[in-house]
């Protein structure tokens, strides 16, 4: 250990004229150390920027609330697994800024505070001790010349007196002057030859402490400082990397649980999971019999003959408009008399025909489909998807229902609480709250009671699997059905824009479409405009409207009108300009006064 610290002090030794290289040297090590500071620092933005960035990717592609439908597919978790991994994934990055902040910046920012102090300390010693030894050097310097002045003065006083005890004519008093003059110069040089010699080596002291003790110790302590800084840079670099080691078992486990949920889709689990929710329920058609319309070939010719086959022909079309299969993809089979339009041309010519403007109610329903609007019992759905709508409608309420009684059980044992201790509470003040309760189990009940009740109709309309049924013949179907009582404008089971619906048992049967015969001039909806609807209450437009569709009617802001039909809860108001113009306006465009004598006498806003 001595031979070391001999050797290091050698070392040092060879430093010491090396003072200000040593400054220099030590001031650009702390300014490395800064510099590395600064790029862990930037090294950190940019972890916390990609992390950042990372987590507004995945967020970006979360399932919105509307497309939670998308679960039940393994394709769909698999990537929303992904996403989940890949924000875990982001928050790692987010430790190693962390984690580099608190054990790299913050440790190096504190240290080099730490060793700007203790550089300067050091080197304000060795300043001090360097102007030691330079004033000392400067008083030696002062001695010797004084001793080399005092020497002149002693040499130039001793040729004096010599001279002047040569001469003859010079008085023994000049004499005797002049030896003591030469004697107090040689004592002064005495004096001064003795300080000097003392001074000397009084410096030579200083000099020996400094070179070999005072600089040396500085040296060694700048030398452990700097040993210090290096030592401190390798541990930083050395938790630079651990750092990152640390989150690599982290990673490699999100990176474990993307390919677990790329492994785990199953495509034929998914395939039949668009089986399972797109089937309709609806029966195949059975086979198309054969009709004969040979024998009305074989009848005899005449013009009563001819009457009766017109007759029956409308007979014939009017049973064919009545024989509506629930089939959603195959049409019926179409005579060349009788060509069908597709139901949205018919839609608009109920729209432009006045007297049929009272079938417009039962189609609406449809236009509020167009709307987005859909019912409530989600009848424009097939059977097989309304009934899985039900049940899931059902089991929510059911649910609502458990959690309320839940709510009320609970509070009715804190109210046996109370009365047993009244100190802890009012019995009385939970009354309210259980009324409350009460109130919303009946409504959700009398809900459930209601969504029951069309599930148990749709249950009871929906095929049961057997033989495949037979598509009869239109001819015989027309001379074995009843003609119809029924005077709706429903037509089947369709909504106007071609969606199933699900009507009430009422409008199962459908008014036939009949063209009507060049000689008859009578419309089938002619008793429809047997007397106008009277008014039941005014209304005044609170904005413009321009009632483009068929059916509607333009008002103009602040317009005042008659109110012949209120709103049924589809957001319609049927209203009357004058004997001539009436049609439907959106209910939230018109501010309706109900006459007080009519049904629901109240103000919409």
């Amino acid at each position: 250990m001595d031979a070391i610290k001999g050797e290091t002090l050698l070392k040092v030794q060879q430093l010491r004229d090396q003072f200000d290289n040593l400054e220099k040297h030590t001031q650009w090590g702390i300014d490395f150390v800064e510099k590395y500071t600064k790029f862990v620092k930037e090294r950190t933005e940019i972890e916390l920027n990609y992390a950042r960035q990372i987590r507004n990717l995945s967020k970006k592609y979360q399932p919105k609330k509307k497309e939670e439908d998308e679960n039940k597919y393994t394709w769909c978790r698999a990537f929303h697994s992904t996403l989940n991994e890949l924000n875990d994934y982001a928050g790692q990055h987010e430790v190693i800024a962390e984690n580099m902040t608190s054990q790299i910046i913050a440790d190096l920012t504190r240290y080099t505070q730490e060793i700007k102090t203790e550089r300067k300390s050091h080197f304000h010693d060795g300043r001090k001790a360097q102007q030691q030894i330079e004033a000392s050097w400067k008083q030696l310097e002062s001695c010797k010349r004084k001793f080399e002045r005092d020497c002149k003065e002693a040499d130039r006083a001793q040729q004096y007196f010599e001279k002047m005890d040569a001469d003859i004519n010079v008085t023994k008093a000049d004499v005797e002057k002049a030896r003591q003059q030469a004697q107090m110069r040689h004592q002064m040089a005495s004096d001064s030859k003795n300080e000097y010699s003392s001074y000397l080596q009084k410096f030579n002291q200083e000099q020996n402490e400094h070179y070999y003790t005072i600089i040396p110790n500085i040296f060694q302590k700048i030398q452990a400082m700097e040993e210090k800084r290096i030592e401190r840079m390798g541990e930083s670099l050395k938790t630079f990397a651990e750092v990152d080691r640390q989150i690599l078992p982290i990673i490699g486990k999100c990176l474990d649980g993307m390919t677990q949920a790329a492994e785990s889709i199953e495509p034929k689990n998914d395939s039949s999971q668009v089986i399972e929710s797109y089937k309709s329920g609806f029966e195949p058609p059975g086979d198309v019999e054969f009709e004969d319309y040979g024998q009305a070939m074989k009848r005899t010719v005449s013009e009563t003959s001819l009457n009766n086959s017109r007759s029956d022909n409308k007979a014939e079309r009017s049973s064919k408009g009545k024989t509506k299969t629930l089939w959603p993809f195959i049409k019926k089979n179409k005579t060349p008399k009788q060509s069908k339009e597709p139901l949205s041309h018919r839609f608009n010519d109920l729209m432009t025909s006045k007297p049929k403007m009272h079938c417009l109610r039962s189609l609406r329903r449809g236009l509020s489909l167009k709307l987005g609007s859909n019912p409530e019992d989600f009848s424009h759905l097939p059977p097989e998807q309304r009934r899985k709508k039900l049940q899931a409608k059902i089991d929510d309420i059911n649910k609502d229902i458990q959690k309320e009684m839940d709510q009320r059980d609970a509070l009715t044992k804190m109210k046996e609480v109370y009365i047993k201790n009244p100190q802890m509470g009012d019995p009385n003040s939970v009354d309210p709250r259980l009324g409350e309760i009460a109130q919303n189990i009946e409504k959700l009940q009398a809900e459930a009671q209601k969504f029951e009740g069309w599930l148990a109709e749709v249950e009871g309309r929906m095929p049961v699997k057997s033989d495949p049924p037979r598509r009869t013949s239109v001819l015989y179907e027309t001379q074995n059905s009843t003609p119809p009582t029924n005077n709706n404008c429903a037509q089947d089971r369709e909504s106007p824009d071609g969606s199933y619906t699900e009507e009430p048992s009422s409008e199962v049967q459908s008014k036939p479409e009949v063209q009507p015969e060049p000689a008859e001039s009578g419309d089938e909806f002619d008793d429809a405009d047997e007397e106008m609807l009277p008014t039941i209450g005014t209304c005044k437009a609170l904005y413009p409207f321009e009632g483009h569709n068929e059916g509607t009617i333009a008002v103009a802001e602040g317009e005042l009108l008659y109110v012949i039909e209120e709103d049924k809860g589809d957001g319609w108001t049927r209203v009357r300009r004058n004997e001539e113009e009436e049609g439907y306006v959106p209910t939230s465009y018109v501010e309706v006064f109900l006459d007080s004598n009519a049904k629901g006498a109240i103000t919409y806003i």
